[in-house]
């Protein structure tokens, strides 16, 4: 967790910022995050990063066009020193909050990560993000994103008492939520939403930046309507690979590739590691020439790292039991071949 003076530190930096630009991981936790900071200042515009693993520099040309007086990064592991650099030079203040490890230079900097505080945990940036705000209405914004990170937060059964009929009592973990609650619900809505075009997103974060329930998602208006006929498409394509990878079990493995310009890999995968919670899943979507790569598994970020030593201009890292890596296409039958391996080795 981060500390009293870092909590304070942050809200200071949002409340000076009157024109803040928010960069944001393409994932509900880094969603949610953005939305928990915006409605507790009223103010500023949000970006969602698509590019994979970093923030890169073909961002800055969104700083030029909507001059901010603040950059806010939040839940991206990776920031290329070149998108850094050009902030600085403009000097522009950056607040970068995460929970991943990093060997960025954060020099000028002012970076949040509870992983480098005394207690060395991780918990998700919307759980930061909602000890920062301390807005009880959007508890429920705070409980999507944590859960969908596979985090079970502290403020659960306060959420469970305001929306019961949401929720999960008992629950065995965080993905019991996410799959077996209509919070979770709710909260596949929203990812699956990310998943479109930009104008539909930017629709999509104007409506959450003013909704005041989650009942408002589950009810579909005409407000909403855009948000639902996006996830009935994407959840159609998501089921029918979901159905193609479970084809692919081997002993300690699951492996499935599929093309598309739609990643659905971290859904996948994380859905594969709830249901199949002893076996190592690895999803790859090709796409233009690269091959991103969702993994899952216990400790797959030290396998992961492993497998791509050798790999020329591959990259990777992420959570001790979730990561992430990429790679051009040809070097993927090495990647998979020498995680398989691995996998095996780590078995015996």
């Amino acid at each position: 967790m981060l500390t009293k003076t870092q909590i304070e530190e942050i809200r200071n930096h949002l409340e000076n910022a009157q024109n803040p630009l928010f960069f944001f991981d393409n994932d509900n936790d880094g969603l949610t995050s953005f939305l928990l900071l915006r409605r507790y200042i009223d103010r500023g515009k949000g970006i969602a990063i698509k590019s994979y693993p970093e923030l890169n520099e073909s961002y800055y040309k969104r700083i030029k066009e909507l001059n901010p007086d603040y950059i806010f990064i939040l839940d991206k592991p990776v920031v290329s020193k070149e998108f850094l650099e050009l902030v600085k030079n403009d000097n522009i203040p950056i607040v970068w909050i995460d929970h991943h490890e990093t060997d960025a230079n954060l020099e000028g900097i002012h970076y949040y990560n509870p992983l480098l505080n005394k207690d060395k945990k991780n918990e998700p940036v919307s759980y930061l993000s909602y000890h920062i705000t301390k807005k009880k209405e959007d508890i429920w914004i705070a409980a999507i994103g944590c859960i969908s990170d596979c985090y079970l937060p502290d403020f659960y059964p306060e959420f469970l008492k305001k929306y019961p009929e949401l929720g999960k009592k008992d629950p065995k973990s965080a993905f019991d939520i996410l799959y077996n609650s209509e919070i979770g619900d709710v909260a596949r809505i929203l990812d699956f939403s990310l998943k479109d075009t930009t104008t539909n997103v930017v629709k999509m974060l104007k409506f959450m930046m003013k909704v005041q329930s989650p009942f408002e998602l589950i009810d579909e208006s005409n407000k909403s309507r855009g948000i639902f006929n996006r996830f009935n498409e994407i959840n159609s394509k998501y089921q029918e690979l979901l159905k193609k990878a479970k084809e692919n079990i081997q002993k300690n493995l699951i492996y499935f590739q599929y093309g598309g310009e739609i990643s659905l890999s971290a859904n996948l995968s994380n859905k594969l590691s709830f249901e199949y919670p002893n076996k190592y899943i690895i999803i790859a979507n090709k796409k233009e020439g690269f091959a991103s790569i969702s993994l899952r598994g216990d400790n797959i970020r030290e396998l992961t790292l492993k497998a791509i030593e050798n790999i020329d201009g591959a990259t990777g890292g992420g959570h001790r039991d979730a990561t992430g890596a990429k790679m051009t296409l040809d070097k993927l039958p090495e990647f998979k071949e020498t995680m398989e391996r691995l996998i095996e080795e780590k078995n015996q």
